[in-house]
């Protein structure tokens, strides 16, 4: 059977640990036969991140801070002092203050709205005009959202903001570059235990409410949403583009709830 990848170049960002959905995307994209680079942020995740990537086989491991231009300028000059060019780019990145996941909507600090929205959402922007150089033959870029971008997650908060505003990032960003044929998507994964999730407030009880009612009965496995990035990277997702891709055991359609 063949690699849907073989023969392609993808860059992941925001590979953490072994439980995170990036990790997860690592494995299958190198199952599939592409050459797999990842990036970190700073010196506290470098050993971590190198650990992981030889785990994976990444070829290369670069520090990248995306709420940096400069460290993104420097990614891009180095791969393309190497010759690298890119077929596809992961992009799963997110991050907001603890306080304001723990406190009502409403008392979001100006401060915590502007980091959720600036390392969640305007990242994904700012990789997407960095990246750009490098898919001189078009490609993918892909990112990762939830549910709480478009309906109302308990403690999810300021989150599900950052995550509305990352969805409408990938619709204009499709319009933008579908006529460099680079395709733009999002995951929006169902509820799954990485480090992140842990941030949330009774998070469990959100996998529970999640196995009880979706038509699957279960929670999303990180693999399963693995297997939907090497759809949207490879030659199989060449017509889907401005999309939001729901992997979470159906749970996206169902209204009222039974008890």
């Amino acid at each position: 059977m063949p690699q849907l990848l073989e023969g392609k170049t993808v860059l992941v960002l925001g590979v953490a640990n072994r439980w995170s959905i990036a990790y997860a995307i690592g494995q299958a994209v190198r199952r599939e036969g592409a050459r797999l680079l990842l990036t970190y942020q700073g010196e506290r995740q470098q050993k971590t991140v190198e650990d992981l990537g030889a785990e994976l086989g990444a070829e290369k491991v670069i520090a990248c801070d995306v709420t940096k231009d400069e460290e993104l300028a420097a990614l891009v000059e180095g791969f393309k002092a190497d010759g690298v060019t890119l077929n596809a780019v992961v992009h799963s990145i997110a991050f907001a203050n603890r306080e304001d996941l723990s406190r009502p909507f409403v008392e979001t600090s100006r401060d915590g709205f502007q980091v959720a929205q600036d390392v969640s959402a305007y990242s994904l922007v700012a990789v997407a005009r960095a990246v750009v150089p490098l898919m001189p033959e078009g490609g993918a870029i892909l990112t990762l959202s939830y549910l709480g971008a478009v309906r109302v997650v308990p403690n999810y908060n300021v989150m599900g903001v950052a995550k509305a505003a990352l969805e409408a990032c990938v619709r204009y960003l499709a319009s933008d570059l579908g006529a460099s044929k680079i395709r733009v998507n999002a995951i929006s994964a169902g509820p799954i235990k990485t480090a992140s999730a842990r941030g949330i407030k009774d998070f469990s009880k959100v996998l529970d409410g999640v196995a009880a009612h979706a038509p699957l009965r279960r929670n999303t496995d990180p693999a399963e949403v693995a297997d939907t990035a090497v759809f949207l990277a490879s030659d199989l997702g060449r017509g889907v583009t401005g999309n939001v891709i729901y992997v979470d055991a159906g749970f996206q359609v169902m209204g009222l709830l039974s008890s």
